[in-house]
């Protein structure tokens, strides 16, 4: 576990992003860690929230408002279960990129964001602000749908292409199971069901097994006739996962995986968190 475990939530006071919030502040007393939870003024939002302060005059002393009623909250909530700390920082800026910025600044184990998920699945939300940070964070990022409530991860889906990098990416997954006991369904996916898919899942198996120190791991080969990424949705349905893991190591992954990347298309298709593994 990283010492000094820092977990950024960038927030608007949707519901979604509240869901978000919560399963950083869940998340983050497991790992002890520090909660900044980030917003950037954003007229147009801000608009929506207080459609009367058409100057945006009280805009600041509003979002400076909600901003300490919510770490407040957070702060009796989860600071006596482990949270380290929770603070809360008010920028300006286009969002995505200030957030981004602020993510590497202070060196973010973990970003934490809401998306509205599958209810709001239209051409528009494909380039929404949570797909494209998504796409452009070099950091982990778990991204929350809006009916996402948080609940102890009784089983994580995490998607294998088999890569070298897929090891070092389960050892993290597996630190983070064990915080909540999940089991764990690696799953190889493949457009079509080969004898060399077959022996390749066979192999990694084999080579991972010894460097996975856990017991509740199962290695599933499983071959999806149609669109991967609705496979992958319906596997993680019918297996009752709670979380979609799957590792992004130069979109090599992503494109290989997704007719249009997974970061875009996933974001809003599936049901469940997902936790994009950036780096490890």
């Amino acid at each position: 576990m990283a010492s000094n475990f820092t977990i950024l939530c960038p927030i608007d006071f949707s519901e979604c992003a509240l869901n978000a919030l919560e399963y950083a502040a869940k998340i983050g007393e497991k790992h002890k860690a520090k909660l900044i939870v980030f917003h950037v003024l954003n007229k147009q939002d801000y608009q929506q929230l207080a459609p009367l302060d058409l100057d945006g005059t009280f805009q600041k002393e509003f979002v400076e408002q909600k901003l300490k009623s919510l770490q407040d909250a957070v702060l009796k909530e989860s600071l006596p279960k482990g949270l380290q700390s929770c603070e809360v920082v008010l920028t300006e800026g286009a969002i995505v990129q200030t957030t981004i910025a602020y993510s590497q600044k202070i060196n973010a184990n973990l970003i934490v964001v809401g998306t509205e998920g599958m209810n709001e699945f239209r051409e528009q939300v494909f380039g929404s602000r949570s797909s494209k940070m998504v796409m452009q964070t070099d950091r982990d990022i778990l991204v929350v749908p809006r009916k996402a409530f948080f609940k102890r991860p009784r089983k994580l889906v995490f998607a294998s292409d088999y890569v070298e990098e897929d090891k070092a990416a389960i050892q993290k997954v597996v630190e983070f199971a064990k915080f909540f006991d999940s089991e764990i369904d690696i799953v190889h996916v493949s457009s079509r069901t080969r004898l060399i898919d077959k022996a390749l899942h066979k192999t990694m198996v084999e080579e991972i097994k010894p460097a996975v120190s856990y017991d509740l791991v199962n290695y599933v080969l499983k071959s999806f006739r149609d669109e991967l990424a609705l496979g992958l949705e319906n596997y993680l349905q019918l297996a009752k996962g709670d979380m979609l893991v799957t590792l992004s190591k130069k979109k090599d992954f992503f494109d290989q995986l997704f007719s249009k990347n997974l970061s875009r298309k996933m974001s809003y298709f599936i049901t469940k968190p997902l936790w994009v593994i950036k780096s490890f």
